[in-house]
């Protein structure tokens, strides 16, 4: 059974995933508890122990932390049940792609398009929003570089472990 701390510190993750994020408070949740329970590993059907949840709510909250590459399942030979963790590759934010940024500069273009004769200060809002997202995919290449290469002198100094899979 997780520790009160453990479902706290689960609680915090929750609310901070659905404030910032709109996750639902259960993917948050199971997000804050897979990051620190102890195993690592984790069937369903003790997620929903320790979470105090029903199955079909941490089945739900399993597949919302999958399309974010946040959580995996798995299954050794011979189990009849998969087990669930944290994805060791899904940790990198996702928001340095800079195809997802380009996507939204396109978007809000499209926007733009229906108010090609509004007055400026209608078609204002969108356009500074399809600078932000160019802007994003520009420099974030960059800056997921300097991310990797400030990573790995953690590593090489020790202040971070080695975590790759």
């Amino acid at each position: 059974m997780p520790q009160d701390a453990q479902l706290i510190f689960a609680d915090h993750v929750g609310r901070f995933y659905a404030r910032h994020y709109g996750f639902p408070p259960m993917a948050g949740r199971l997000l804050g508890y897979l990051l620190v329970c102890d195993p690592a590993q984790q069937t369903i059907d003790e997620l929903s122990d320790a979470l105090l949840a029903s199955r079909s709510a941490i089945t739900g909250a399993v597949k919302l932390l999958e399309t974010f590459d946040l959580a995996r399942r798995t299954r050794s030979a011979g189990e009849r049940m998969d087990r669930v963790s944290l994805n060791p590759t899904g940790r990198q934010p996702q928001n340095f792609d800079a195809t997802l940024h380009l996507e939204h500069a396109a978007l809000f273009r499209e926007g733009l398009d229906l108010l090609a004769d509004a007055a400026p200060t209608r078609r204002a809002p969108l356009e500074e929003m399809v600078a932000l997202a160019e802007f994003l995919a520009e420099r974030l290449p960059a800056l997921r570089n300097e991310w990797h290469t400030y990573r790995e002198e953690l590593r090489a100094s020790g202040k971070l472990p080695h975590t790759d899979p």
